[in-house]
C-alpha cells in the first residue's frame, strides 16, 4: 500500500463505526410506541398472530430492514408500525433511539422511541395476519416491578452429528492445521433472558431486554 492509498483509506472511515459483517445478520428495527393516557404514559404491545413465526409472542411493531423499500433503520420501523396497527404515518412521531441490540443468534435490532397520536386503542386497524390483539402496560409498572432473570448457554461448534446421523464439519480443524481445542464444542457466553410477568401478559426475551434497558436509563435519569 503506498502513502496516498492509506491516506484514501483513513479518509473513508466512518465516524462513527458500524457493526463488522452486519451483511450477514438478521438486520431489523422495531418502534417503541408511547402513548399518553390519562396524564400517564404507557407502553403499547402486539401479541403475535398464532399462525405467523413466534406466534403469539408479545413484541413491539417492527420487522426486517429491507433495502428496496427503507432508506434507513427509521424507515423500516415506521413501514412496520403503520402496516402491522393500520395507523396512519402523521400519527407517529420519533422521538429517539436506544443502543444498538446484537443477539447471539446473529440478529440486530435498531429501536426507536416514538410517541403515538391515538385517542383510543380502538381507533387502530391492526393487520390481523400478524396481529392478534394490541394492549398498553404503564411505564410505571415496569419502574416498580423487577424482571425475572435467567440464561442460555451459547456453544461454539466446530462440528456437529446432523439429522441423518453424519457428521457435519464446519470448521476443518484437521486439515487446516488448527490446535485441536478449536475442534472440541466449547462454552461461549451465557445469553441473558429476561422476563416480565404482568397478570395477563408475559413479556420476555428481545421486547423485554428492550425494555429493561430503557426503563434503566429512565431510572438513572
Amino acid at each position: 500500500m503506498k502513502e496516498d492509498e492509506f491516506r484514501i483509506f483513513v479518509g473513508s472511515l466512518p465516524e462513527v463505526p458500524g457493526i463488522l459483517g452486519r451483511d450477514l445478520y438478521f438486520n431489523s428495527a422495531v418502534l417503541v410506541p408511547f402513548l399518553l393516557i390519562e396524564g400517564e404514559y404507557h407502553l403499547l404491545f402486539q401479541k403475535r398472530a398464532a399462525g405467523i413465526r413466534q406466534g403469539s409472542e408479545i413484541c413491539f411493531p417492527g420487522g426486517r430492514h429491507d433495502s428496496c423499500l427503507d432508506r434507513d433503520f427509521q424507515e423500516t420501523a415506521l413501514r412496520e408500525t403503520v402496516e402491522e396497527l393500520g395507523l396512519a404515518r402523521d400519527k407517529i412521531t420519533i422521538t429517539g433511539r436506544l443502543d444498538t441490540l446484537v443477539t447471539p443468534r446473529g440478529v440486530i435490532v435498531e429501536t426507536f422511541i416514538g410517541t403515538l397520536a391515538l385517542d383510543n386503542l380502538d381507533d387502530l386497524r391492526p393487520a390481523s395476519r400478524e396481529v392478534e390483539e394490541v394492549f398498553t402496560i404503564p411505564v410505571s409498572w415496569f419502574m416498580e416491578n423487577r424482571p425475572e432473570i435467567y440464561f442460555t448457554r451459547v456453544e461454539l461448534q466446530a462440528s456437529n452429528i446432523g439429522p441423518d446421523g453424519k457428521k457435519q464439519i464446519f470448521l476443518p480443524v484437521d486439515e487446516l492445521g488448527l490446535p485441536a481445542m478449536y475442534g472440541q464444542n466449547r462454552e461461549g457466553m451465557k445469553n441473558r433472558v429476561i422476563v416480565y410477568k404482568t397478570e395477563k401478559y408475559l413479556v420476555w426475551g428481545l421486547t423485554a431486554a428492550i425494555v429493561f434497558e430503557m426503563i434503566q436509563k429512565i431510572v438513572r435519569g
